[in-house]
């Protein structure tokens, strides 16, 4: 199986090649790119379609949340004209996308363009581009370490909800035997070092890592190593649809161990209908309101939704799209009327504390990793989800351990 590294180098080496032939685009003379009088142009990529498709509810709830915006006049009196384009998770598709929203459409900024591959592709080009990215929805490292002028993080890394996870899984549930699966990308790879770190720590290891490709689908046998390894709980770094076969494949087994996953399946309602209520009983980490919260924030989101587009299901992956937006519209307000590429970002960096539906966010000139904060909580009968611990932090050295990532 080709190692995360060689993965790593054969992705830059398509990537750079994809972008050889992009040109910078410039704002019009006399002006600010994807700023006029009366309108502000914000982009994102989503995977609408593809084997991630569920995740496109996040670029679907930011677009719901500026309908919401423009429903409340707007900002400064512009109304955001939002540009959502389906990169199907390719990050091939995630290039020619971003080309055409920068130099066709002229965005002035992006934010929670969904996936670590899609997002780590098109990164440079928009620093090139001078074009600022709010909220990767992606909890990889590479947006704020080291920092960067035009990214702003604000998922909390996964390698820190891995030692959180494996910390409840020791400490709190008196796991010993711990097993992995994870895809086998950047996405995965961080659950992956960062469960070995905090295990470490415990004067555990991992008992089993499984491996998935993005397109697999035949999960049975990585069930088998799962269950053979006798594993009393999994850790899982996947997208939906490969939760839920795996899920499925190690029940049809007879094996039940305790699941605890990333906030990227922290949609409850969602994989509990999918997987016929099995779901119930999975512990998440969460980085924002549940969905079923009765946060004042979260309860005008559910009703907005409800009014702007009462055919879509009011999941957290529709809510996360909302959270991840929330920094870039209050630093547009606190940018004021004169809107620049710099006055925004000056207004981002003047963020401290900042709450919005996720823990506060604060940003510094050399400082672009939001929070790292979570909380966790467990799936119950019917689909919702009950919180287990407050805002909490890993506490793990983050620069060591983005060390180990990028030697594997």
């Amino acid at each position: 199986m080709t190692s995360i590294r060689s993965r790593k180098k054969l992705s830059t080496a398509l990537i750079l090649s994809a972008l050889a032939g992009l040109s910078c685009a410039e704002p019009d003379e006399g002006g600010v790119r994807g700023v006029t009088d009366d309108t502000i142009v914000i982009g994102t990529w989503s995977p609408l379609t593809g084997p991630a498709a569920l995740w496109g509810a996040v670029g679907r709830g930011a677009e719901l949340y500026f309908d919401m915006i423009n429903e409340e006049g707007g900002i400064h009196g512009r109304q955001i004209e939002f540009i959502l384009k389906d990169d199907a998770y390719q990050p091939s598709r995630t290039v020619a996308a971003v080309r055409e929203m920068v130099e066709r459409d002229g965005v002035f900024a992006v934010t929670a363009g969904v996936g670590t591959a899609p997002t780590r592709a098109v990164m440079d080009y928009l620093t090139e581009n001078e074009v600022v990215m709010v909220s990767p929805a992606t909890g990889a490292t590479h947006w704020a370490y080291p920092p960067k002028k035009y990214v702003f993080a604000q998922y909390t890394p996964y390698l820190d909800e891995a030692a959180v996870l494996v910390d409840h899984a020791v400490e709190d549930l008196g796991k010993t035997r711990i097993a992995v699966i994870y895809q086998n990308d950047d996405f995965g790879g961080s659950g992956l070092v960062g469960a070995q770190l905090a295990l470490e720590k415990h004067g555990l290891s991992i008992v089993e890592s499984v491996s998935v490709e993005v397109p697999d689908t035949d999960l049975n046998s990585h069930a088998v190593r799962l269950r053979e390894s006798g594993a009393d709980a999994v850790l899982m770094w996947l997208t939906p649809r490969q939760a839920v076969i795996i899920h499925g494949a190690v029940g049809r087994l007879g094996y039940e161990p305790q699941w605890l996953v990333s906030s990227v399946l922290a949609d409850t309602n969602l994989l509990y209908e999918l997987t016929e209520g099995a779901w119930a009983g999975v512990i998440f980490a969460a980085i924002g309101q549940l969905a079923n919260s009765d946060h004042p924030l979260t309860t005008k989101y559910r009703e907005a939704a409800a009014r702007l587009a009462p055919e879509e299901r009011a999941g957290e992956f529709l809510f996360a799209g909302f959270r991840y937006a929330e920094p870039l519209v209050e630093a547009l307000r606190r940018a004021g009327r004169d809107l620049t590429t710099e006055s925004l970002v000056e207004a981002l960096e003047s963020l401290d504390g900042f709450v919005g539906t996720g823990p506060p966010i604060t940003y510094r000139p050399d400082h672009r990793q939001g929070t790292r904060a979570m909380f966790l909580a467990r799936t119950v009968e019917g689909g919702t989800a009950v919180k287990l611990t407050d805002w909490i932090e890993s506490g793990i050295d983050i620069e060591a351990a983005i060390q180990e990532l990028e030697e594997r």
